[in-house]
């Protein structure tokens, strides 16, 4: 009996190896590429056209050479998708005694796909899926046992005045058991421009019917390595640059995304014509996102920088072409030795050789606009702060000697605070006051353009006490803006690295013709110094 079945087992086995090796001389596949190309069809909601198709037994499938899905026509007339090769997998009894085509499985090598997002701010692949209304399929129309993408590179672009595209290479995806029904495993992974990785782990579905971006999500995210400016996703006219690493959880049911973790980059840029940060800048974040209105709240953003901490809130609007925020930021007691490191990022640089060794920044800043063109505004506050490297008083020239302030190499600053407003074509500083023993005060208000250059109006007011002759004590008070003086009026000009302190020599000129009476020294070496002071002050910058 064993023996007989054994015979019988053995007749089919034979029976199916020449089947298979007679099959593809007999059957031409090429008759089932209307009915593909049909399924497909309904099934993408796209056009689909297939090159020669070849009936692969020994596999159990049929290799398509060549595939197309054509592009959401509101996007343009190309191609969606193109593939030299494509594998599909198909259960081949049904197939050979019925013509019935049932798919396993689906493998893509070597794709290309775009991706193009409109000025709308919709994506081409939304539609991707979308049942058709006139179609008579039901959702558990499509059911496959496996998609892959192999080697595939996506392109990244949109239709509005940047119309660059990046490219992303070695680009796979594997999902398993996809239905319109049911969720479904999937793991993607790609290389970005400059060499960076993107990875996505994590389930998908059921597959929304009407947009395929809405199609709920449960994964794990992981970026490193990305480079900002190459993403295509940041607009190059925002001045946003940078190195991104990025943990994080997504969570959406189709309507709502929830997408909280870790943000690190490295060489940030904020504004055009600034350069990168010293050191990292970290943000530990938590935001809901709303796919149909494509609006979003960032409930956390903890931004950490060395020891220093502020807060990130606020809202963001992804609808239109560029998104567009309304956040936020504020911290207390931030450590002006951190703060130092990202001060060239908003397109701040400290006077060449100068440091901050000491201090604490108080700020709290409105953050507004799209992400091409951001405007930061709000009073800032340094206490207690060490500028090593650059002594003002010196800068200031004659003035130094005048007001007779000490030498050295640095400034200290008891307190330094100003209304900010930072834009991309540079910083606006009204109200400046800054309080440095034994100079005095300083006041007044200019610019930071966003090549660097300065453009400031200042008072000082200088300490009388520090004069080191006494009748020039009256002098230095009078100008220096006490009994009533106006103070010694002064211009910053030059570059943030190397600034310039002009002196403003007709409004001294006529600020001394008014204080010196009754203040005027008896002696006459009082009155050959005072000369003296006077001339170096009006003739030296």
């Amino acid at each position: 009996m064993v023996r007989k079945i054994i015979y019988i087992v053995g007749g089919v086995v034979v029976l199916l190896i020449i089947i298979a090796v007679v099959l593809p001389f007999v059957i031409d596949a090429n008759k089932f590429k209307p009915q593909i190309e049909s399924a497909a069809d309904r099934a993408l909601g796209r056009q689909v056209t297939l090159g020669d198709i070849h009936l692969a037994p020994f596999s159990g499938g049929v290799t398509v050479k060549d595939i197309s899905i054509a592009e959401d026509t509101k996007y343009g007339s190309g191609a969606f998708l193109t593939a030299k090769s494509v594998a599909v997998g198909v259960e081949m009894l049904p197939l050979i005694f019925s013509r019935q085509l049932n798919v396993t499985d689906v493998t893509i090598d070597e794709p290309e796909v775009t991706l193009l997002r409109g000025a709308s701010g919709d994506w081409n692949f939304s539609s991707l899926g979308a049942k058709n209304a006139s179609s008579t399929s039901s959702p558990s129309d499509l059911s496959v046992q496996k998609i892959q993408i192999k080697n595939g590179k996506l392109i990244v672009g949109s239709t509005g005045p940047d119309t660059k595209r990046r490219e992303y290479d070695q680009m796979d995806l594997t999902a398993t058991n996809i239905s319109y029904t049911s969720q479904f495993p999937f793991q993607f992974s790609a290389v970005t421009p400059g060499n960076g990785s993107i990875k996505l782990d994590g389930k998908a579905g059921p597959l929304n019917q009407t947009d395929a971006a809405q199609t709920p999500v449960q994964a794990s995210l992981g970026i490193h390595g990305v480079d900002l400016t190459s993403t295509g996703f940041v607009a190059p006219s925002s001045g946003i640059a940078g190195m991104l690493d990025l943990t994080g959880a997504l969570s959406s049911d189709g309507q709502t995304a929830n997408i909280k973790g870790t943000i690190t980059a490295t060489k940030l840029k904020l504004v055009p014509g600034g350069s990168p940060a010293g050191q990292p800048v970290q943000v530990d974040y938590e935001a809901d996102y709303a796919l149909k209105p494509r609006t979003g709240m960032l409930k956390q953003g903890d931004v950490r920088i060395g020891k220093a901490i502020a807060h990130l809130a606020g809202t963001f609007n992804n609808s239109g072409a560029t998104t567009s925020v309304a956040m936020k930021l504020n911290g207390t007691g931030i450590p002006a030795t951190d703060l130092e490191s990202v001060l060239p990022a908003v397109g701040v640089a400290l006077p060449s050789g100068a440091s901050l060794k000491a201090g604490t920044m108080d700020a709290n800043f409105t953050i507004s606009g799209p992400l091409d063109h951001l405007v930061t505004t709000g009073p800032v506050k340094l206490s207690n702060g060490i500028l090593t490297g650059f002594n003002l008083g010196e800068k200031l020239g004659a003035l130094s000697s005048f007001a007779g302030i000490p030498k050295g190499s640095n400034t200290t600053i008891q307190s330094f605070s100003s209304d900010l407003r930072v834009a991309p074509e540079g910083i606006r500083a009204d109200n400046v006051n800054l309080v440095a023993p034994p100079i005095g005060s300083i006041t007044g208000s200019g610019t930071i353009a966003a090549d660097q250059k300065l453009n400031f109006e200042m008072i000082a007011h200088v300490s009388a006490s520090s004069s080191p002759i006494g009748a020039l004590s009256g002098v230095a008070s009078t100008v220096g803006g006490q009994k009533g003086g106006s103070g010694i009026p002064f211009k910053i000009e030059g570059t943030t690295s190397q600034p310039l302190f002009i002196p403003n020599v007709g409004a001294v000129a006529g600020n001394l013709a008014k204080g010196l009476v009754g203040s005027v020294p008896a002696a006459g070496q009082g009155i050959q110094s005072l000369g003296s002071q006077l001339g170096g002050l009006i003739g030296k910058k």
